[in-house]
């Protein structure tokens, strides 16, 4: 269906958009030292498989050539986005001066928390939204077979190495998170790191003038 020289270079600008640092990474690094290795994988699985479900499925049924042209709508899916990283950031950073940090425990995140918020992170994303919904299509040769089938296979393929990178982030920084843990007095500073983290995130997605600013 796909020509050698048609996967090449879908194949290098997946790895380019893999290789750039941005908001989903950014995220799965912050779970990864803030609550751990099952945490940061957990948002891993929201942001590949659910987020990719939804995004997908608008790729197929035709609704991304219409959100590839109307800025209006990627300009509210990054305040919505900048929003939701905010407030959740300011949470953790306001719950870890609670109690004493030698004898505080924190509050653990549940399995369907950080899947949702994997999810609403992505979906919220215009990197991964831009790539798929402005530079896959470009790869659909109707010639060669069904449109709607091609556009499938590319967009699993976008979410499976997603899956690869994030999940190897997910795996060396919740390594990191496991040996803070180890020191009940550093705990706070964990929470703290990730709120700081989810804030900086929202920030530069409100601020950002250009969405394609926010991919790089």
């Amino acid at each position: 269906m796909f020509s050698l020289s048609t996967l090449a270079t879908f194949g290098a600008g997946l790895l380019v958009l893999q290789l750039t640092p941005g908001p989903d990474m950014m995220l799965v690094v912050g779970r990864g030292i803030g609550q751990g290795r099952r945490i940061a994988l957990l948002t891993v699985l929201g942001m590949t498989v659910v987020a990719g479900v939804v995004q997908v499925s608008l790729l197929v049924l035709g609704v991304a050539s219409l959100l590839a042209t109307t800025p209006l709508a990627l300009t509210a899916l990054r305040w919505v986005g900048a929003a939701y990283l905010v407030w959740l950031g300011g949470k953790l950073i306001i719950g870890s001066f609670r109690g004493h940090a030698g004898a505080r425990t924190v509050a653990p995140v549940s399995a369907w928390r950080a899947v949702r918020e994997g999810m609403v992170n992505n979906l919220t994303n215009p990197k991964p939204l831009l790539f798929m919904f402005a530079f896959l299509p470009q790869f659909v040769d109707p010639a060669r077979g069904p449109v709607w089938l091609q556009l499938l296979i590319l967009g699993c393929l976008q979410k499976l190495s997603g899956m690869i990178s994030l999940g190897s982030a997910a795996l060396a920084s919740g390594a990191v998170g496991g040996w803070l843990a180890r020191a009940p007095e550093r705990r706070a500073w964990q929470e703290r790191f990730t709120g700081l983290v989810m804030i900086s995130l929202g920030l530069r997605l409100l601020l950002s003038g250009d969405l394609r600013a926010v991919a790089r």
